[in-house]
């Protein structure tokens, strides 16, 4: 971080709300002493008090015999224990009366409904767990999951953890190509797929995509395809099996796997600046126990509650506050397959009503659609059984955090702001919602046993009020341990920017009463609707397509989306710039990465900004992009010219 990329930070906002003396009153945590007497024991004591929560909240088959071994940026949770995290899910509370409550309330995007109790959960899931079995996947083998959202994908995903093979779920709008680079980084051997999923009133054809992602995955050998649409698809024989024709008829009997604590549990590709997705490793008890733990108190989970997380499972969100947290405590829970706005805008309110759900856990990028489509609509449904909200994703704007608070929330709820990654599995910095008062746009306070720091670039705190880099100075259980494959890139990435410490990679302040305001991404990463999108990936997307040059790609701010995606092209000499060559490469992105990286702005130049030593000025487009004339330092732009051409306007 040079002087002339400080980050600042312009927003300034006051308005506090404390939590409903009636909600604080019933709270797993009711005051702010006690948020404060436990995070501070858990810094000065780390093993002691993790050691604690795993313990009071997880089921071991063996005891661990040490909390934390190792030293940054390599450490290790609850070294001697063995666990699974399907037990912990499923068997723990199967031996209970929870055995006939509900686990998932399902609704699919046409109006189709099922209702799994904890019982039906774990019958499907020990019958999916043998076919695997069957199929020959074993401990350690890699299986990709790309399906809709449906309770499959979580039967997929438990039955994986039961006899320990590693999942990787990849996001049902992702592409072929975005498929087979998974698959292949991962060398995985099986992949569980659907014939289609519903989205807006269309299929999106998942086996299709899988069909054509094999013809580049060599390692893969077999799939497991569910009818859910209906559709025609080509099955090939010895390589396809059908879900309906393998599942049913095997036994549910199917005992869970003991796993060394550090057994690799999932690996979750995210987007890295290198252009080559990353797939982040997490490991079985410590995740599982930071998912677990956060759920509970974040959420202030009780045993009446209806949970609905909006976020689809190919998301870490997903994995962490769909799969392993609620179900590890033992939650009814609301899974939905399709869009928010189908078959019309009041789809989410609609099933809020229907379902009586008590906390509703969304992004930020979906609260500005519902401001766009108008409050007329959740105005239309009963929203009054919700006790409280959430966020995830990006940092929330005041404004979009007001709407969600009075419209949604009726001025009664409080809202969890979170701040955590995919990197650190599970949630980080967030209000209590019993105990911590609230301003719009900071996710307030650090969980248990987080313990951020805002530094400048030598590592050395900065001021109150002071934009800096986020980094988290002591180790949690859920944190990633390696990049797959790539252990010196983990290194670089996270622990070198300030030795010893983990480096989120977002710029953040810490107000004078302690709260954490986080303001994006310090690299060329962009946020797209919640989701971290590389920009060197679309880059790399656009320089494939015939006769472009050269590619940059930036964000630019965006109401509903928090960023939008401006790509700046160059062409090869010959080559001239149409509509229909805009159109043809943002459909050609699509094609390479997926509909979530479809470019809103497309412009054409002779020319990009670098310097001298050929370097891309990001910085400088980003300033472009957003229509403000560049402050910063120029000094080192090779040809002043080009920047002074973009700000005109001028295509090539």
């Amino acid at each position: 971080m040079s002087n002339d990329q400080k980050i600042t930070s312009v927003l300034k906002e006051s308005r506090l709300f404390d939590p409903p003396a009636e909600f604080a009153s019933q709270a797993h945590i009711a005051n702010i002493q006690t948020y404060e007497e436990t995070w501070r024991r858990a810094q000065e004591d780390p093993v002691g008090f993790w050691g604690e929560q795993a313990r009071n909240h997880l089921e071991w088959f063996e005891p661990f015999q040490q909390v934390l071994t190792g030293q940054a940026p390599h450490y290790q949770w609850f070294d001697g224990g063995k666990i699974n995290a399907s037990y912990n899910c499923l068997d723990r509370h199967v031996r209970t009366w929870r055995k006939n409550k509900a686990a998932i309330l399902w609704e699919g995007e046409p109006g189709d409904t099922r209702v799994l109790t904890y019982g039906d959960l774990f019958r499907e899931v020990g019958k999916f767990a043998n076919a695997l079995k069957k199929l020959g996947i074993q401990k350690g083998d890699r299986i990709t999951i790309y399906m809709p959202m449906v309770p499959e994908l979580v039967i997929a995903v438990l039955a994986c953890a039961r006899i320990g093979a590693m999942h990787s779920v990849v996001f049902g709008g992702f592409s072929a190509e975005a498929v087979a680079d998974r698959n292949n980084d991962a060398q995985a051997k099986l992949v569980i797929t659907a014939d289609g999923g519903w989205r807006r009133g269309k299929i999106v054809p998942l086996k299709e995509n899988v069909d054509a992602a094999l013809a580049k995955s060599l390692t893969v050998k077999q799939t497991v395809v569910l009818r859910r649409t209906g559709q025609k698809i080509s099955m090939v024989p010895g390589r396809d099996h059908w879900w309906h024709e393998l599942v049913p008829f095997l036994p549910a009997d199917c005992p869970a796997e003991p796993m060394e604590s550090e057994d690799p549990l999932f690996l979750l590709y995210t987007s890295g600046s290198t252009g080559k997705p990353k797939g982040i490793l997490h490991t079985t008890a410590g995740y599982l126990l930071g998912a677990t733990y956060s759920a509970k108190y974040v959420f202030d989970m009780k045993e009446e509650d209806t949970f609905w997380c909006t976020a689809d499972v190919g998301w870490v969100t997903g994995h962490s506050y769909v799969v392993y947290g609620p179900l590890s405590n033992g939650m009814t829970q609301v899974m939905y397959e399709g869009a928010p706005n189908w078959p019309d805008e009041g789809r989410f309110w609609q099933i809020i009503e229907k379902y009586k759900v008590s906390t509703l856990y969304t992004a930020p990028t979906a609260i500005r659609a519902f401001m766009k489509w108008g409050e007329q609509w959740p105005r239309r449904y009963d929203l009054s059984s919700l006790r409280l909200l959430g966020t995830v994703g990006e940092p929330i704007n005041p404004e979009a955090w007001m709407w969600y608070r009075e419209v949604i929330g009726g001025g009664r709820c409080p809202i969890v702001d979170t701040w955590w990654q995919t990197e650190t599995g599970s949630i980080m910095i967030s209000p209590l919602p019993g105990v911590t008062p609230t301003i719009p746009g900071t996710a307030t306070r650090p969980f248990f046993g987080v313990v951020p720091e805002i530094v400048d670039s030598a590592g050395q705190p900065v001021p109150t009020n002071e934009g800096g880099l986020l980094v988290i100075s002591q180790p949690w259980p859920s944190m990633l341990r390696t990049i797959w494959g790539d252990d010196d890139r983990y290194v670089k990435q996270y622990w070198s920017q300030v030795p010893g410490k983990y480096f989120t990679g977002d710029g953040a302040r810490q107000d004078e009463h302690g709260n954490f305001w986080i303001l994006g991404r310090v690299d060329d990463v962009i946020n797209v609707s919640g989701h971290r999108l590389s920009t060197m990936e679309v880059e790399s997307a656009l320089v494939s397509y015939e006769g472009v040059a050269e590619a940059a790609v930036v964000g630019r701010p965006d109401d509903l989306k928090g960023e939008a995606i401006t790509c700046f092209v160059t062409l090869e000499s010959g080559k001239h710039p149409s509509e229909q060559l805009r159109k043809a490469l943002a459909l050609h992105v699509v094609e390479q990465i997926g509909a979530l990286a479809r470019p809103d702005e497309i412009r054409f130049t002779d020319a990009l900004p670098k310097t001298r030593s050929g370097k891309i000025m990001r910085r400088l487009l980003r300033d472009v992009a957003a229509g403000r004339q560049s402050t910063g330092d120029t000094t080192t732009l090779e040809d002043l010219t080009v920047l002074a051409k973009l700000h005109d306007g001028k295509e090539e």
